[in-house]
């Protein structure tokens, strides 16, 4: 799993590459990015590259926080390791979290 961000200089987002390998998710056929910054909609697959991995890149409002999580096969939550902070959610479980700066 990683997070990469880019911070533009030309207006305020950050762009942020999230990315789960292959091995990480275990042959699972889709994998779904869901968080504040969608509403936790579950209906948008991430991009399926031909390593296996999966992808996606977003536009975030700089200077602020999303809490997000990954729906594997619609099936199983997990939470992103290298996520810049975790946060309780109301479910008694954990956020991953990613801070836009």
């Amino acid at each position: 799993m990683s997070l990469k961000k880019q911070v533009l200089k030309s207006k305020p987002v950050c762009k942020v590459t999230f990315r789960l390998s292959k091995d990480e998710v275990k042959g699972a056929e889709s994998v779904v990015l869901a968080g504040d910054f969608n509403n936790w909609d579950t209906t948008s697959s991430m991009k399926q590259l031909k390593t296996g991995d999966f992808t996606t890149l977003l536009e975030l409002e700089k200077g602020k926080s999303y809490e997000f999580r990954y729906l594997v096969d619609g099936e199983k939550w997990i939470n992103d390791p290298e996520a810049d902070r975790f946060a309780t959610n109301e479910f008694g479980e954990e956020n991953s979290v990613v801070e836009a700066i």
